[in-house]
Formats: C-alpha cells, structure tokens, sequence
C-alpha cells in the first residue's frame, strides 16, 4: 500500500471536464526516436492529464501520431537530421502557453539546435516543466548560474549517468558507483538552481532546496528503454494536476515504480518492457486514491 504520507490527487467532482485536469505539451522525438514523446504522452494520460499534445519533428509526426488517437500530435520544422530546426522555437512557445505543464526531452536527440532550442524553454518557459533524457545532456552544456535563472518550476529526472554530466562529469567516471556522493550532489545542484531533482536508480531519491524523500517502490526489471519516457509523462501530469513540484515528483515516482513492480509480478524482470508500466499505471492510481 501506498506509505501514509504520500501526496494525493483530489478526488474527481461530478460536474467536470478535461481542462479541469491540466493540458500537457510534450516537446521531443528525433528520426528513431518517435517512441519516447509518445511513451510520455500515453504515460500522462493514464494519469490523470485532461489533454495532452506532442510536438515532433516534422520528419517523424506520422510515426508518433500512430501510437494513440488520444493524443494530440504536431509536426515542426525540422533538419535533415531528423531533429528539431531552431525555426520551430517559435510554434514550441505558442503551443506550450496554454500548457499547465511541459515535458521536454524525450526522444529529443543530440543538436546545436536541440541544445539552443532547450536552453531557452529551460529559462523562459513560465509553466512546471520537467526536463529528460537528451533535454539533460542540453541542460550539461550550462553553467550553474544559467540554470539557475528559469521562469518556472523545473523537475529534472537523471539517471547517474546523467547526473554526472550535468556535474561536469564523464558518465564513466568512478564516481558512478558512489551513489551517497552523488545523492549528495544532486541535493547541493538542487538547492543550488532552485529545481526538484529525482535522481533515478535502487531507493530513488526526490529532493529539492528543503525537501527529501526516498521512493520505496521499483525493481531492476524497469532498466529497460522506455521507462524513463513513461516517469515523465507521469510526472508532468500530476504537476499539471497542481501538485507541487516536489509533491507530483513523490507521487509519480511511486506510482511509476508501482506499476513496474506489478508488472514484474506477472511477467518477470526479464520480460518487462515500459509499455507494460503503461498498461499498469491505473492499478497504481487506484490503489492510491482507495
């Protein structure tokens, strides 16, 4: 069961709609990677996001448009690579103002237009946006004072690897294996640019400027591809329910691990992929709103 203490949703009132339960604009995918924006997209629906948008490349909208008719998908100017032009900047900014939170990374590839294109939502976005995957080897390229300087809520979800990186590490470095000094560093980067961390791996840890908390649930089988996609879908859909930051990073964190935990239950360690996290989220959100 749920630990006592773990933040809630509210319950759901009779005379509602879907703007009531926040709108959430995914910015990612790259030619290849037309899965992970359509993972965290899938992953905010099954919990709780009222609407939710991707943008992609243009190269590749037809590709994340066929994963689920539930999602909204738009195509933006892209470069012969298959990555994000710096000219779709523009409609990234019109399309997230209506947004109670943005998702931006997965799938996102590696550019000098990627790394323009998220260095700027990471300063100017005034929304809760939770940052991923290649958004963080962006967001490496910046120094503290620049991180610290964004317009809203940050969320930042590293695995140690990428934890590193954003210390100025190489993700080979022996330092990997020293998760007590990394949790140690991500709580000093933490308070440091004013942002939750959830850094990834056994007992992740969710911490910001005043907060901690370690997450209890989550097995090994969930190191696999795609499971990183689905925890930020899940994340920006309960920030844009109008948890906290540090609240919805506690919650998805325990209900993405829920759900992994269950699908170990019946398929194994070996077996589970991050769709059977998806197919199993709303067992998760159940249990916590019983």
């Amino acid at each position: 069961m749920p630990p006592a203490d773990l933040p809630r949703l509210p319950s759901r009132k009779r005379d509602t709609s879907k703007y009531d339960y926040g709108r959430v604009v995914v910015v990612g995918g790259a030619a290849g990677m037309a899965g992970a924006p359509a993972l965290a997209a899938m992953a905010a629906l099954r919990s709780g996001a009222g609407v939710v948008e991707v943008l992609v490349p243009e190269q590749v909208v037809a590709i994340a448009a066929g994963f689920d008719p539930c999602v909204m998908v738009r195509g933006l100017p892209g470069r012969t690579d298959g990555t994000f032009a710096t000219d779709a900047l523009e409609e990234i900014e019109s399309r997230t103002e209506r947004a109670n939170a943005v998702a931006v990374g997965p799938g996102i590839g590696r550019s000098d237009a990627v790394v323009q294109i998220v260095s700027h939502l990471w300063q100017h976005l005034p929304h809760p946006a939770v940052f991923d995957a290649d958004a963080l080897w962006s967001l490496a390229r910046l120094d503290r004072e620049t991180l610290a300087r964004h317009a809203g809520p940050r969320i930042l979800t590293p695995h140690a690897g990428e934890m590193l990186r954003l210390l100025g590490l190489e993700p080979t470095s022996s330092q990997t294996c020293d998760r007590g000094g990394l949790e140690r560093e991500a709580a000093a980067v933490a308070a440091s640019i004013d942002a939750v961390i959830v850094l990834k791996g056994p007992a992740t840890l969710i911490v910001d400027r005043t907060q901690r908390a370690t997450n209890v649930t989550g097995n090994p089988g969930m190191a696999t591809a795609g499971t990183g996609d689905v925890l930020t879908g899940v994340t920006a859909a309960v920030v844009a329910q109008r948890l906290s930051p540090f609240n919805a990073a506690r919650l998805a964190t325990w209900a993405h691990g829920r759900a992994g935990d269950l699908a170990a239950e019946m398929l194994g360690e070996v077996s589970m992929t991050a769709r059977d996290l998806l197919d199993r989220l709303h067992i998760a959100f159940r249990e916590m709103m019983s």
